[in-house]
């Protein structure tokens, strides 16, 4: 068939190839390509002439993403369907899995992944699925000698760099906060239906990690005030809204205490039904919403902080994934098996290298 003048036909993988052409390394898959966050992905590997594979389930939805973009190799898979996923990963040198809700994707892609000997980094914010990629992989990822890094996002990924940039040649801390000053927060359908997943699988209770371990509790919501650096200045937060650092700092930082913290109006959309989903502004694709993620870590009376600007949480996790795949590509990983983005990476250079993305201050 043929679609805005570019002719596309079936390889022998099962794939849809326009080009044909791929890295010397292989390309990189994308799965859950036609999601919102997967679609910054693909769009970001394109940037930087990265052969992409875009994978999911829709064969028709990665067609027309294919058509859009040119040079892309398409291969339906299904996480209910291990020989598809092989398939789709065969020759590839790396995969990102942008298709939530992770508690439903991420056991099944990962192990495609370390069956096929290619490192696997997800964008997942749900605290249970990295935990569980934590407990039910790292064993099978480290006999593999594969690299496997959950939570390459904004939530869980860049709060877990910013501390490891703030802390230094710290290795423990007594308390680590990460508060999240978005602008607003116009959650995108996945996000929702992973939300509701992870409430379901809480039994409704919330989580949060204290005494060196994630526990539930039934505690309700509170408000205070956080000092954001300015121009954001004081600002009311939901206390304990937890999210995915929990898992990813304690799995490196030998802390007791790690809370995060959601600007009040941002928690206020995400909860409203109505919320409309996130609608570009720019040539880029990215929304209005703009944030700060600011970093606080205490040890021994001592504080350090690292603080992150920038804009659309779901556009700036692109550069995130996409940054750590080159990285791992070219060996500059520092670990093996299942690590945490500051476990894995050069945290400071790392954050430098997004300066096209993200202003960052770190102050010790």
């Amino acid at each position: 068939m043929s679609t805005t003048g570019t002719t596309v036909t079936t390889d022998t993988t099962g794939a849809t190839d326009t080009t044909g052409a791929v890295h010397a390394a292989g390309p990189v898959v994308v799965y859950g390509a036609t999601g919102h966050t997967g679609r910054f992905v693909v769009a970001e590997l394109r940037r930087r002439g990265i052969a992409t594979v875009v994978s999911g389930r829709t064969a028709d939805r990665l067609a027309a993403l294919a058509a859009e973009h040119g040079g892309l190799l398409v291969r339906p898979a299904a996480v209910d369907d291990p020989a598809s996923l092989d398939r789709a990963f065969a020759g590839a040198a790396a995969v990102i899995n942008a298709a939530g809700p992770f508690a439903v994707t991420g056991g099944p892609v990962v192990g495609a992944a370390l069956r096929a000997g290619i490192p696997y980094v997800d964008v997942a914010a749900e605290i249970e699925a990295n935990a569980a990629m934590f407990a039910d992989h790292a064993e099978a990822a480290r006999k593999a000698g594969v690299p496997v890094v959950p939570a390459m996002a904004f939530f869980g990924g860049l709060g877990d760099l910013l501390v490891g940039a703030a802390m230094g040649g710290w290795t423990a801390a007594d308390e680590v906060h990460v508060a999240y000053g978005l602008s607003s927060w116009r959650p995108t359908e996945g996000t929702r239906v992973a939300g509701e997943v992870s409430h379901q699988r809480r039994a409704g209770r919330r989580l949060r990690f204290a005494q060196g371990a994630l526990r539930h509790h039934d505690d309700e919501l509170s408000e205070q005030e956080w000092l954001f650096p300015e121009p954001l200045g004081r600002r009311t937060v939901i206390a304990e809204f937890t999210m995915a650092d929990v898992v990813t700092v304690p799995s490196h930082v030998a802390v007791p205490e790690v809370r995060t913290y959601m600007a009040v109006e941002a928690a206020r959309d995400l909860a409203g039904a109505d919320t409309p989903a996130p609608e570009a502004v720019d040539d880029q694709g990215r929304s209005d919403q703009t944030f700060v993620v600011d970093v606080l870590v205490r040890a021994g009376g001592a504080e350090r902080r690292a603080t992150a600007r920038g804009q659309d949480i779901y556009a700036v996790t692109a550069p995130l994934a996409v940054e750590a795949v080159e990285r791992l590509l070219s060996g500059r990983a520092r670990a093996t098996g299942v690590a945490s983005a500051a476990a894995m990476f050069d945290a400071p250079d790392f954050l430098r290298a997004l300066a096209p993305y993200l202003s960052v201050e770190v102050a010790r």
